[in-house]
């Protein structure tokens, strides 16, 4: 983590190829996609060879962190509907949106590369929908090891999904049932680095906000979500809500 002092932060074609192209096209050729990744052939729907996915984006903009316009901002809503971390619809693919579109990633399959390309676009037209193990009448919390990302769920349903990090293969978080015991509404400076708003669910185990959340496991326990995305879901959990973490 970046070393900052507690409490001293607040969040605030030339013409032979034409033709070569044309007449591909007129004997009904296919150029070959590119090999894809056994993680993302396996998210993706039977149906749905390598080529028909590249075909469906076709004309599409490849988009990631620094893209601006009116797709990201239809790549905002879509993912906002499907109820990622997105923090809002603005055209601006920034950090917020760069994290969502890794949790969506996460939660399919896919290669965990926050770049909406053709195989990411596709999974947002036939999305994998999670649902939560447990149900409870209020507001808890899941932390899904296996698929790195973090859950809000109410009366059964999962209504917010956020890109996270757990603990690394020495410095596991553990898995188990509980509920958040303590807050701090600050940044904390502990032995092991810093941690934003801490929600402790097991002794000294928390959710946190933090400035590195890598798409895989390396915190030192406690499992870490960006910063403003810990902000937005800090007004809605409290002492008492229940944490679920499992694999």
């Amino acid at each position: 983590m970046r070393p900052v002092a507690p409490r001293a932060i607040r969040h605030r074609r030339p013409a032979a190829h034409t033709a070569l192209g044309t007449a591909l096209l007129v004997a009904g050729l296919a150029v070959p996609a590119a090999p894809a990744s056994a993680a993302s052939v396996a998210a993706a729907p039977a149906s749905a060879t390598g080529a028909a996915v590249t075909l469906a984006a076709a004309g599409q903009p490849m988009l990631r962190q620094g893209s601006r316009g009116a797709a990201v901002s239809t790549l905002q809503a879509r993912l906002t509907a499907l109820h990622y971390d997105v923090g809002g619809v603005d055209g601006i693919f920034g950090p917020s949106t760069h994290h969502a579109v890794v949790a969506f990633q996460k939660v399919n399959g896919l290669v965990r590369d926050g770049i909406v390309g053709p195989r990411t676009r596709a999974a947002l037209d036939r999305p994998v929908v999670p649902k939560p193990r447990y149900t409870h009448p209020g507001y808890s919390i899941e932390a899904d090891l296996t698929r790195q990302v973090l859950y809000l769920t109410r009366r059964g349903a999962v209504v917010r999904i956020l890109d996270a990090s757990s603990g690394k293969t020495s410095t596991p978080t553990p898995t188990g049932d509980w509920t958040v015991q303590r807050r701090i509404d600050d940044w904390r400076q502990s032995d092991l680095g810093l941690l934003w708003r801490p929600n402790y669910f097991h002794r000294g185990y928390a959710v946190h906000g933090a400035t590195s959340v890598p798409t895989y496991p390396a915190s030192h326990g406690c499992v870490r979500v960006p910063v403003r995305a810990m902000d937005r879901l800090w007004t809605t959990i409290r002492v008492g809500t229940p944490v679920h973490v499992y694999r």
